[in-house]
């Protein structure tokens, strides 16, 4: 039973809050979260997690009940991520925690609380709403399976990693997710692309058997160039299919994605927001 304040995470161990997330996310939405103890540190570091701003709560043995990760952005602070184990649900944990994340934003001078949460997710929702975020965007999945035929000459070339990051980083958008900004894609290991048409930037991963569409922006009109970059990507990988996480907004791509075709995921998540200032 989880009957403590919050208290740093800092003081706590990363083993006990390794084990703490692993049950807190066994019975996931989208299936279990399993995150290896070598890759724990990885894992943090790509959610932006300050472990000085984060809080845990625990049993009288100490060990780490409930969590709430927090990662620092410019002018406000995103709950990266925060669960509790099976047994300390209903304990009031996740309200004090979550509580305990405002009140020190606010004592900071942060303008907001941001998070994301999979509209699925009643008891998560019902918990936000309650504490005053609202729904600010919808964050699209989607899918579209191998197109098959020959690839033809995309025409975009590869603008190159620090090209891609530079124009992240200069983009003036509000609101957009954490995990598809050059803070993350910095830190990714992986082989990624970069392609740029107009307005529009796209990141994908085709290194594996199934095609990554890590970030998507267009911030033109009726995203032309987000449809030409998709229709190059579907023609220059005609055999892979191609997956887009969670984390569109249709404003800012999804509209494109969708007039190609690309089929919704059946769950979505939802980008709140608590204002602490106005």
């Amino acid at each position: 039973m989880a009957d403590a304040e919050p208290r740093p995470a800092l003081q706590a161990s990363d083993g006990a809050l390794h084990a703490a997330f692993v049950a807190a996310f066994a019975d996931y939405l989208i299936g279990p979260f399993q995150v290896e103890p070598a890759q724990w540190p990885g894992f943090l570091a790509r959610q932006g997690v300050d472990l000085a701003l984060s809080r845990v709560v625990g049993d009288a043995a100490g060990e780490v009940q409930a969590f709430a990760l927090v990662a620092p952005r410019p002018g406000r602070w995103r709950l990266a991520t925060m669960g509790a184990r099976p047994s300390a649900r209903g304990s009031g944990a996740a309200k004090r925690l979550l509580d305990d994340v405002i009140a020190r934003a606010a004592a900071a001078g942060q303008a907001a609380v941001e998070l994301e949460v999979f509209e699925q997710n009643e008891a998560a929702l019902r918990l936000y709403r309650s504490r005053g975020f609202e729904v600010r965007h919808a964050l699209l999945g989607y899918q579209r399976a191998a197109a098959g035929g020959a690839a033809q000459p995309p025409g975009f070339a590869d603008v190159g990693r620090d090209t891609a990051l530079a124009w992240l980083a200069a983009q003036d958008i509000d609101e957009l997710p954490l995990q598809v900004g050059a803070q993350v894609l910095a830190l990714n290991p992986r082989p990624w692309q970069a392609w740029q048409c107009r307005a529009a930037q796209l990141v994908f991963d085709a290194s594996g058997d199934r095609l990554q569409l890590l970030s998507l922006i267009d911030t033109e009109p009726g995203q032309p160039g987000a449809a030409a970059l998709l229709r190059a990507l579907v023609s220059a990988h005609p055999q892979l299919a191609i997956g887009v996480p969670q984390l569109q907004r249709r404003d800012l791509g999804g509209d494109a994605l969708e007039a190609l075709g690309f089929e919704r995921l059946a769950l979505n998540q939802l980008l709140m927001r608590r204002q602490l200032t106005d």
